[in-house]
Formats: structure tokens, sequence, C-alpha cells
């Protein structure tokens, strides 16, 4: 595929579409709001720790790639979308698959249902499997169907944006209950966490242009 990403630009890329359609209120996205959105703890995988200059490094990348650009949204500050459904011919739905795949890595059927939903409406679980297929089989292939891990009942799907992800060797014990449990209490919390952190981004925000109205009068 042209256009392959690095674990960084995946990151940016994927934030981007997420936030377009689940807080799009808060889209396009400051540099600020972007980065802070890159480093969230919940709904990623793996958690990163990037600097402002690290994203600013992706944007330029993705921008290259025709898959971000700036807005002209931004009068007091630059800010950043997206153009992955040009780019790739992608529905709302395909987006909110990919995204999430872009964001948490590979997935179950399950999981990106569940998880997608909170973007944008994907049906049932035959619907979501339908969408998988859909991105399987293009001529340009987006996604790709892993390998039954030992221990597991379903496969898992991961993007080919990057590249054909290498095939980890995994333990065959299934998870601890416990673990299982604490799973979906994370799943639970990130609808939560993602609400904050727009918030702690809107309040950089708000203080930016504070200052900026401050400075006209000194």
């Amino acid at each position: 595929m042209e256009r392959l990403l690095d674990d960084i630009e995946a990151r940016v890329v994927g934030c981007l579409v997420e936030k377009d359609l689940a807080t799009p209120e808060y889209y396009p996205l400051t540099l600020n709001a972007l980065t802070n959105a890159c480093n969230q703890k919940s709904n990623r995988e793996p958690v990163m720790l990037l600097e402002n200059t690290d994203v600013v490094r992706a944007l330029d990348s993705l921008r290259q790639k025709q898959m971000a650009y700036q807005s002209a949204e931004g009068v007091r500050s630059a800010k950043y979308c997206h153009n992955l459904e040009s780019v790739l011919n992608l529905d709302l739905e395909d987006l909110a698959i990919l995204a999430e795949l872009l964001l948490r890595g590979p997935q179950t059927v399950g999981e990106l249902r569940n998880r997608a939903e909170r973007m944008h409406p994907v049906g049932d679980l035959h619907d979501v499997e339908e969408l998988l297929q859909n991105l399987t089989e293009r001529e340009e292939p987006l996604v790709i169907r892993l390998p039954r891990q030992p221990g597991r009942k379903e496969h898992r799907f991961a993007h080919l944006l990057s590249g054909t992800p290498e095939i980890e060797e995994t333990s065959s014990l299934p998870a601890e209950p416990a673990r299982l449990q604490v799973a979906a209490e994370n799943d639970r919390m990130t609808k939560l966490e993602n609400e904050v952190a727009e918030l702690r981004a809107e309040l950089d925000e708000v203080r930016s242009q504070l200052k900026t109205f401050q400075a006209q009068f000194e």
C-alpha cells in the first residue's frame, strides 16, 4: 500500500477521525488538543507520550500523503482535520471501524462493534462482520484477518495502513476472570475519560485566547 503510516502518524490520524465522529463540537483540533488526544490513557494501545513537535512532524507527513490538512477555521490558532474518507473512499461506519483499529490495534468483531459505536452506529455483529469483509476484500485491502490465537475462539482484525502486522506469539492460557472484569470496567470508563480530556483541551484553548486578548491591552 502507498502512504504507509508509522506509529505516530497512525495515532494522529486515528485521533482526528475519532474526534471528528465522537465529539464534532471540538473538531477540528488545535495542536494542543490533538497532542492531548494522542496521549490519552483510555482507548489507546499502546499508550504514548508525545510532544507537540512529534505531532507536528506527523501532521506534515500526513499532509504530504493527503490524509490530513490545516483547517480554514483556525483564527487565533491553527486547527487540523483528517481527509481519510476522501483519500480511501470510506463511509462513516468504515471510518469508525478503521479509527478503532488505528487507536487500539488488533481486535475481535465484538470488541470493534462495542467500541466503534461511540463514534458512529455500526449495526450488530453481522453488520460489523460485513464491514470488515468489505475492507479486507477491497482492491487495495485496508484490513486483514489475523490467525486465531491459541486459547481464543475469535479471530482478530488489524488495519493495513502501516503494512502487514507481525503475528505475535501469545500464551495459550485463557485470561483470568479478574483481568476480563478489569478490561470491561476500563471500557466503561473510556467515554468519561475522553470527555475529561476534551474539556482539558478546551480549557487550554480558552486560556490561550484569554492571554491573546489580555495582550491587546498591555
